[in-house]
């Protein structure tokens, strides 16, 4: 199994001091992937929001900066807002980062969760899911076709134009990132595209998602078994589990009070403990409840990559750096050992 971080970027206040300076995260996350890449982590994400409490609204930017800094860690949004993006343009950004870091991009596109970016570019929430059908079909032609003809309703037509640069890449690999939504997973299917799952909720919720996606696949005429899926959700980890949920407690209360509002105290401690526990969709514990949890994960689903979202609620950065630092010495080992050769359920 590959595994990965991704983060957005939040400028969450935790609950002793003030948030980060947009500038202080984004110095940050050239740290944090500094240290994912030094420790053997294969993949790095960046998500896009357009609201002040995100430091993120360019990611292809941010992971430029990074290309420079970094050597093996691939490079990916985690999620492109697709359907407020233009994508020849983002295609055409994708190729220029895939040349600046030897071959090492990716695109995970979806439709985001929070929808600022519809009005603030022009767009009507009623098409929320012609735009990103559509804008889809229009990245995979651009990275089809290096003279690119498109017949467009929500997007402009385009007769025999140049898409320039190419990528390194023979083929830029794009992947559909979904919630819990059965037609983004039988669309992700049918265009026979890799597929990412944020697991907010336990796993076991998403077993049949999964078998309509495979299902879906199968039927267009793809091999389910060629497609990659990755999973991935919340994540913290130190050395023992009383360690990790009494560190992290503090900030997660605080990223979901700021980021996703609820009334002062609606975020209480044994809420956090059983999204930690046995089937919680929370990764927050020690190494071996972590390996646990992810194993569960791929017994259900047969995966070949996890990201783990870090550094949420204004942790601190030397509590994220040492968290990347086990998932990299103690997690991945063991999953990776269990996992190979062991083929796909």
């Amino acid at each position: 199994m590959d595994f990965g971080i991704f983060t957005f970027g939040e400028l969450t206040h935790g609950p002793d001091g003030e948030a980060l300076s947009p500038r202080q995260r984004l110095e940050e996350l050239v740290q944090l992937a500094k240290i994912a890449d030094q420790a053997g982590i294969s993949f790095l994400g960046l998500g896009e929001h357009h609201r002040k409490d995100f430091a993120i609204s360019a990611p292809e930017v941010v992971l430029a900066a990074i290309a420079r800094e970094t050597t093996t860690l691939r490079l990916a949004t985690a999620v492109t807002v697709l359907s407020t993006q233009d994508p020849v343009r983002l295609f055409e950004q994708f190729a220029t980062l895939d040349l600046l870091s030897g071959g090492r991009a990716e695109i995970i596109a979806g439709r985001g969760a929070f929808t600022e970016s519809y009005p603030l570019f022009g767009y009507d929430m009623a098409d929320y899911d012609g735009l990103f059908e559509e804008k889809l079909q229009l990245l995979l032609a651009a990275r089809e076709q290096e003279n690119l003809s498109w017949n467009g309703t929500h997007h402009h037509s385009i007769r025999g134009m140049d898409v320039s640069p190419r990528p390194l890449q023979e083929k830029l690999p794009v992947w559909v990132g979904v919630g819990g939504t059965p037609s983004s997973f039988e669309r992700a299917g049918r265009l026979g595209l890799p597929l990412y799952l944020a697991l907010l909720s336990g796993p076991q919720h998403f077993t049949r998602h999964l078998e309509y996606y495979r299902e879906s696949a199968s039927a267009h005429g793809h091999d389910p078994a060629t497609l990659p899926v990755g999973t991935g959700g919340h994540f913290f980890v130190a050395p023992t589990s009383q360690q990790a949920r009494d560190t992290f407690y503090p900030y997660y209360r605080s990223y979901f009070e700021q980021n996703m509002p609820r009334p002062a105290g609606h975020f209480p401690r044994e809420t956090f403990e059983a999204w930690a526990g046995p089937g919680g969709g929370l990764l927050a514990g020690s190494p071996q409840e972590v390996i646990d949890k992810i194993m569960e994960q791929y017994q259900l689903f047969g995966h070949d990559r996890y990201m783990a979202q870090v550094g949420l609620g204004g942790l601190p950065f030397a509590d994220t750096a040492r968290s990347i630092e086990l998932l990299a010495t103690e997690i991945m080992p063991v999953v990776q050992r269990e996992t190979h050769p062991a083929k796909r359920p």
